[in-house]
């Protein structure tokens, strides 16, 4: 079965507004299941907050693609979305904080936060604030305050007590790093008939025989550099384990064009089924910490 990436743009549709750049001609809007953070609570400027948070709030990084358009041409839907590696951050955090029970509230449960994982220039932590829902005809349990750092004084005088921790990806931090003594065998098949859509456009059109031939040549050689480098592999955290994605490259031997999806399969076995494009993996990566690496850039 193909692995969407995180930033399947069905668990991104927002309640507030769904922003759509100019990126093709043939966008549809559909209808989409709400993100877990809209369950949870209502956001009245979902955007407006994610504009703040990227800008003014935390530390400044990349939350958007450098080429939205490409993104989009090669099946990456969020693309269409306002700071779009934000947003699928933030839903996944949450997401991570309430299966560990990490979400905190005050004994009276009118108030609520979590732990971004995320802090500001002057590296204080950032946490969603949230209040009970007073509206008339609720949406949604609670009502989304602010995106709040540590010394803020509602903050401290809610939660000094009962703060709360950010989400967990290091009980098992071997399974971050790329294992040379195992072997990786793809699946050159299912890598072609699930994922031709996301192939850079020269290569969507080709022959089989040619997309195989550049497929095979790619993995072998970027698995021979990955044994001699293995901080060439980023982990990503998907569907609660851990998976490490590698260039791919296609057709420009110094740009990388699609990332590699490997998963650990047992202690002699890398299993490597599905690719993702470099947007994507990026959004995926970033859910475990910003990558400084060569080759991965929004």
């Amino acid at each position: 079965m193909e692995q969407p990436a995180l930033t399947n743009p069905d668990a991104l549709h927002s309640q507030a507004s769904s922003h759509h750049t100019a990126t093709s001609a043939t966008t549809t809007t559909t209808t989409t299941p709400k993100m877990e953070l809209f369950v949870f609570a209502q956001f009245l400027k979902f955007e407006e907050n994610l504009l703040h948070m990227a800008n003014k709030l935390t530390y400044r990084e990349p939350w958007e693609y450098s080429n939205p358009q490409r993104e989009y041409e090669n099946g990456n839907n969020t693309a269409s979305f306002a700071y779009p590696i934000l947003r699928n951050y933030l839903e996944h955090t949450f997401r991570k904080v309430k299966a560990e029970g990490k979400i905190a509230y005050t004994e009276d449960n009118n108030f609520a936060c979590f732990n971004t994982g995320l802090v500001t220039p002057n590296l204080e932590d950032i946490f969603g604030f949230f209040e009970l829902n007073k509206f008339p005809n609720p949406k949604a349990p609670y009502f989304f305050k602010a995106f709040i750092k540590k010394s803020d004084i509602e903050f401290l005088r809610l939660f000094s007590y009962n703060q709360p921790e950010c989400a967990n990806y290091f009980d098992r931090p071997d399974l971050l790093l790329f294992n040379p003594r195992l072997e990786l065998i793809p699946d050159i098949d299912h890598i072609i008939q699930d994922n031709k859509y996301r192939m850079p456009s020269p290569l969507k059109t080709a022959p089989e025989r040619e997309l195989r031939t550049r497929l095979i040549g790619a993995i072998d050689e970027i698995a021979k550099r990955v044994k001699i480098n293995y901080q060439i592999a980023i982990p990503q955290f998907y569907d609660n384990k851990f998976q490490l994605l590698i260039p791919l490259y296609l057709l420009d031997d110094n740009a990388p064009d699609m990332a590699l999806v490997v998963e650990r399969i047992n202690d002699k076995t890398y299993s490597a089924r599905t690719c993702l494009t470099i947007g994507m993996a990026y959004n995926n990566a970033r859910l475990i910490a910003r990558p400084h690496s060569e080759w991965l850039r929004p």
